[in-house]
């Protein structure tokens, strides 16, 4: 399992949401290429990367800051997110250098559009993001633009409707953990693993301590998206190095 930091970006500083409100944001650098770098000495060669303000609105507010970060990162390793609404925003970022596409509300509201995307330019270029809240019956729901609309679509719908079109790699956050530092929901990830271990899945949400990443890898999961505890040294660079590649 490989450890991935995230760089969430509001007006083009480095920022955190809790459980993804816009009313609860810390701000943690005012440029992220700082942050960048301390995720780079730490031994990190993947890079997630969110737009909050496209999350939102729908419009890529920090191409600029995003296209400083894919210039600076090591080649290939920069996932981004928020705000991806059409293919042209895809070609878009793939263009900066981005290695991976995260496809967020679409991915839910717009799913044949969305499977051609998986095709061309290809599966392994694009993660299709599933934000869930647990229901009462223990049934993950999707969760849609910015976490602000609920659905009745189960993350395991979701997924079993992609997979014709050769979906690789999911990104599912689990709302209540985020930025909440209260522990990954490991039932969720185990589940989705079984459910489908030909997905490579990413975690996040929850992440706290080095036992949270040996929990997680003990799931199955791919990898796992970390901020907040990596921003405030919760996660120690001996902690996280058998997590990072270049450590």
């Amino acid at each position: 399992m490989q450890l991935i930091p995230a760089i969430d970006l509001r007006g083009g500083c480095c920022v955190r949401l809790l459980q993804g409100r816009f009313d609860a944001e810390t701000v943690y650098a005012g440029d992220p290429l700082e942050v960048l770098e301390r995720y780079l000495a730490l031994g990190a060669r993947e890079i997630h990367v969110v737009d909050l303000d496209g999350a939102r609105a729908g419009s890529q507010a920090n191409r600029a800051a995003i296209a400083r970060i894919a210039a600076r990162a090591p080649a290939g390793g920069v996932q981004v997110g928020g705000g991806v609404r059409s293919r042209a925003v895809v070609d878009e970022l793939v263009a900066l250098g981005v290695a991976r596409v995260v496809i967020g509300s679409v991915a839910v509201t717009e799913p044949d559009e969305v499977a051609l995307w998986l095709r061309d330019p290809g599966a392994g270029r694009i993660v299709l993001a599933f934000d869930v809240r647990i229901d009462e019956g223990g049934t993950p729901r999707l969760a849609t633009h910015g976490w602000e609309r609920q659905t009745e679509t189960s993350l395991w719908d979701a997924v079993e409707r992609y997979l014709p079109a050769g979906l690789r790699h999911v990104l599912c956050t689990d709302v209540a953990r985020d930025g909440a530092m209260s522990g990954p929901n490991l039932a969720l990830y185990a589940e989705a693993v079984r459910r489908f271990p030909g997905i490579a899945w990413q975690a996040s949400g929850g992440v706290s301590s080095a036992a949270d990443l040996h929990a997680l890898a003990a799931t199955g999961v791919a990898a796992v998206i970390s901020g907040r505890a990596l921003l405030e040294g919760r996660l120690v660079a001996e902690e996280v190095a058998p997590f990072l590649p270049a450590a």
